[in-house]
Parts: structure tokens; sequence; C-alpha cells
């Protein structure tokens, strides 16, 4: 058995990925650990005195600080570890080629990906919240889309939050009681979808043509339920007095924008 250590003067991401994708070339032979915010000489000397068997070792380090990373490396070949430093010969490279000095900071890696992990989170959020699957989410999302069925609520919340935006959505129905939750975030949280009455029924027509015809009986298309629906929902969106967006048309995009430009989520050359 082999066991790889990850050790970084960050939190050890980008070290431990590196040595995940190595054990699993090697089925179960291999085991990996993270060991994060190695940033001293006191740190090194710590974490090798507490190895207890430094033959079936390997060190994979994204040690950054000079003096740090050498100093490992020291104490490594001194102990007949096996070291690699998958940041040190692409940090000289590129230093030579720019003939620059380069920023010597523990958890620039980590700043780079963060974004990329920001977008996940909000997938992940989205998803967990969606159709009110839990009210709980509520007081954790940067946006909340209330609206009827088939307003483009789910699609939106999945577009806003490959922009890194915690949305979640809630559907209206005349039947179903308002969330306490939405009485109790800010109010600027919270964006209204309407949309023509007409392009609504043609939308949950087509929606029920998927279905078996017995799904027919469902008043999900009548055009009484339908005005009925969006009165109830247009006297909710008044009565939160919240921003107000017509869908009808309208490409998810351009929504999304709108609803970016109302939370002052804009700036990003992304966008």
């Amino acid at each position: 058995m082999l066991t790889i250590y990850a050790v970084s003067d960050s939190i050890g991401e980008t070290a431990e990925q590196v040595a995940k994708a190595t054990s699993s070339l090697f089925s179960e032979d291999v085991k990996v650990k993270r060991v994060p915010y190695i940033k001293s000489f006191e740190h090194v000397n710590e974490f090798i005195n507490n190895l207890e068997d430094k033959k079936n070792i390997m060190i994979i380090s994204t040690i950054v600080l000079v003096d740090v990373r050498e100093f490992l490396v020291q104490r490594c070949i001194e102990e007949g570890i096996h070291i690699t430093n998958v940041l040190g010969p692409c940090i000289s490279m590129a230093s030579m080629i720019l003939n620059k000095i380069p920023n010597y900071r523990p958890g620039a890696i980590w700043e780079m990906d963060s974004e990329y992990y920001k977008k996940i989170r909000a997938m992940e959020f989205a998803m967990q919240y969606d159709d009110s699957k839990d009210n709980a989410g509520i007081k954790h999302a940067d946006v909340i889309l209330i609206g009827l069925s088939r307003t483009s609520k789910t699609p939106l919340c999945m577009y806003l939050a490959n922009k890194g935006i915690k949305a979640l959505n809630v559907p209206l129905m005349p039947e179903v009681p308002i969330p306490e939750e939405l009485f109790e975030v800010d109010r600027r949280k919270i964006i209204g979808l309407t949309i023509d009455p007409m392009q609504l029924i043609e939308i949950r027509k087509h929606r029920l043509d998927k279905f078996s015809s017995s799904s027919r009986e469902i008043q999900y298309a009548n055009a009484e339920r339908v005005l009925q629906e969006l009165e109830f929902a247009d006297k909710l969106m008044r009565r939160f007095n919240c921003k107000i967006i017509d869908v009808t048309k309208r490409a998810i995009e351009d929504t999304a924008l709108i609803i970016m430009e109302h939370i002052g989520h804009i700036g990003s050359k992304d966008y």
C-alpha cells in the first residue's frame, strides 16, 4: 500500500487533485491524504516527524513559498522520501519565458479556480431547492424567482447558477400556501415572472401532449384556470412589491440579464 501526501502552503486542493488522479491509475493500492497550510520550517518538521512509515509514501507538493518548498525537499532527501513538486518546474519555465520574478503567493491557484467552484455550488443549490423542495434555502438564496408553472423558473435558475448566483424558485398556485420564509427576506431578492395568458395556454397545451389522454382532464391549460392563476400571481407580486419581468417571447439570457442588473451582479466580462 502506497500513501500519497498532498502537501500545500494553501488549502491543498490542487495537490490533492493531482494525487487522486495518480492514485486512480493503481486501483486500491494507493490512498491519498491532504496536508494543508505548510507555511514554515516548523510546519515541515512537524509533518515529517509525525510520519510513521517513511518507506511506503510519496509526497506531491504544490508549495509556492520557495524557502519552505526547498526545506521540505531537503528533509525528504534526508529521510529517503520520494517527493515531487508539480508547480516548481512550471513556475520556473514561465518565469524564464517572461523574464519576470513570479509572485510567490500561497493560494493563488485556488483563487483562480474559486469562480469555477462558486458556479458548482450555485448549480447544486439550484437543484437542491428547485420548485420549493426545501424552503430552508430561501434565506440563503441570492435570487428567489416566483411565478406560475411554465414561466421558465427552473431554466433561469440553472442559467443564473452558471454565473455563480444562488437562485431558487417558488411555484405559485392558488391552492398552495406561500412559504413563510418569503416574507422574511429582502424583497429586492424576489423576482416575479409573468407571461401573456395566450402564450402560457399554448405552452401548457404543448406540455400536456406529452402525457396520456387521462391527464387531459387536468385544468392545467384551461383558459379560465390560467387567467385565475395569473390574477392570483399578479396580486401576490404586487403584495411583495417585487421586481416583475414579463417573460413573454423573451429569451432566458435576456431575462437573466435583467435579473443580474437588478441585483447588481453585472460587471464580469462574461456578462
